[in-house]
């Protein structure tokens, strides 16, 4: 009689490294959130709201990656996942991917930065996110509960990376025409100095988040095709290093410090400021005028 058993545990030669990676990438997560809060608590003058939403972000994808790597303990130990347990990563990850989308198109559009109201557009924008990534990860949670053989996976994990393509070209349309405006802007106000270097960090995230998508989205699933089965763990790997690089440098460039060209208002110009001492002056003697010709008057009376 022959029987087949894995001495290790009840994963699969792909799936055992993920409790060892999803520990450690939420520690770095989590790691990265403390750092974040450590630098808006020493910044308080000019924290916004979106910096409080990043920080929620970095630490619910911690929570996330850490309910995730329980699973996997309990799978590999068990051979099955702890019902509660997995109800707590579907919720964690649900919040994870509607905060992802929403702080990235928030940051993109300006919002709580320059301006506390969205245009008509943006809010359209951030329904159709909203709306797709609820689909999406209730796509996700089919997956996770299906066998490979069965009849409507493929059809779930279509729809799952058909929704993941539309929420990830939707977030572009805030940062594209926040570029265009500041493109406007910086040759009509006279703000040149300013407008460009805003226009520059906007064009600099617009390639992060370019970058982002397409490491997380197209490069990690041809390195899955590309590797042996033995190395498919290296799929995860660059799926979440690279959204830890996204999260550090988008962090990185809208700080909460003074010299951020995101966080400067328009300065007045010195000609404008000229303009209102003359006019200013200009109101005066005209204002003294008229008081001297008052006066003269009553004299001749």
């Amino acid at each position: 009689m022959i029987r087949e058993k894995n001495p290790d545990g009840f994963l699969s030669a792909t799936e055992m490294p993920l409790f060892k990676l999803y520990m450690v990438m939420a520690a770095c997560f989590l790691a990265a959130g403390i750092f974040w809060v450590s630098i808006l608590c020493r910044n308080m003058y000019s924290v916004f709201k979106i910096h409080w939403l990043m920080a929620a972000l970095a630490f619910t994808k911690s929570i996330s990656l850490l309910f995730h790597s329980i699973n996997y303990y309990f799978i590999n130990s068990q051979g099955h996942p702890i019902e509660g347990l997995a109800v707590m990563y579907y919720i964690a990850h649900l919040l994870k991917g509607a905060l992802l989308f929403i702080t990235i198109a928030l940051i993109g559009s300006g919002w709580a930065f320059i301006k506390c109201v969205l245009s008509d557009k943006e809010k359209k924008v951030f329904g159709i996110v909203i709306s797709m990534q609820v689909l999406a990860n209730v796509a996700y949670i089919v997956i996770q509960s299906r066998e490979e053989g069965a009849s409507d996976y493929t059809l779930w994990k279509e729809i799952l990376f058909l929704v993941d393509l539309i929420c990830c070209g939707a977030i572009l349309f805030p940062v594209v025409w926040s570029i265009r405006h500041l493109q406007d802007a910086s040759g009509t106000d006279g703000k040149v100095a300013v407008n460009l270097a805003k226009l520059k960090l906007f064009r600099h995230y617009y390639v992060m988040v370019i970058c982002y998508v397409y490491f997380t989205r197209i490069i990690a699933i041809l390195l899955q095709v590309a590797v042996p089965f033995q190395w498919q763990w290296l799929y995860q790997l660059l799926v979440e290093g690279s959204t830890l690089a996204f999260f550090v440098l988008t962090g990185y460039k809208f700080q909460p410090t003074g010299d951020n060209p995101y966080l400067q208002l328009p300065q007045e110009d010195e000609e404008d400021v000229q303009m209102e001492q003359v006019m200013t002056n200009s109101g005066f003697r005209e204002g003294l005028s008229k008081v001297n010709k008052t006066a003269s008057g009553r004299e001749l009376l």
